[in-house]
């Protein structure tokens, strides 16, 4: 495991504001789906009940992905620049494209476990949401 000195402790923004960037994210990501599912409900009128929910969830998810992994790319979503929070790879630098969906894929199943990675940051010296970790990134201040 890695030491991790009191400059980079210091260096890492707060559970608390990690987890209202998250909530603002979540409000941003639920208008941008909601835009982005107009066209597929207007095309979508004559398929089955059933297949049409199955194609929205697709499509939602892949909406999803592509909205993080875009700003993570890039260092960071508008809700991590209100929030002053960038993320980077473990080795600095801008997320990989791979490292930005596989983080995406994490948060997604840790969202689906009640949150247990984000638990986990009170619970670590370097204060990292498991899904940073698991992917190679980290949360720093901006």
């Amino acid at each position: 495991m890695m030491s991790i000195d009191a400059d980079a402790c210091a260096a890492v923004p707060g559970v608390p504001r990690r987890l209202a960037s998250a909530l603002y994210d979540a409000f941003l990501l639920t208008a941008v789906c909601l835009l982005a599912a107009l066209p597929l409900a207007a095309l979508g009128t004559g398929l089955p009940h059933e297949a049409m929910v199955i194609l929205l969830r697709v499509y939602v998810f892949l909406v999803a992905g592509f909205y993080f992994a875009l700003f993570w790319h890039k260092g960071q979503t508008l809700a991590m620049k209100t929030w002053h929070i960038r993320i980077e790879s473990a080795r600095g630098g801008p997320p990989t494209w791979r490292q930005a969906w596989t983080r995406f894929l994490f948060a997604g199943l840790n969202l689906l476990l009640l949150g247990i990675g984000w638990w986990a940051a009170w619970f670590t010296r370097d204060r990292q949401f498991l899904q940073d970790r698991l992917a190679g990134t980290r949360l720093l201040r901006a």
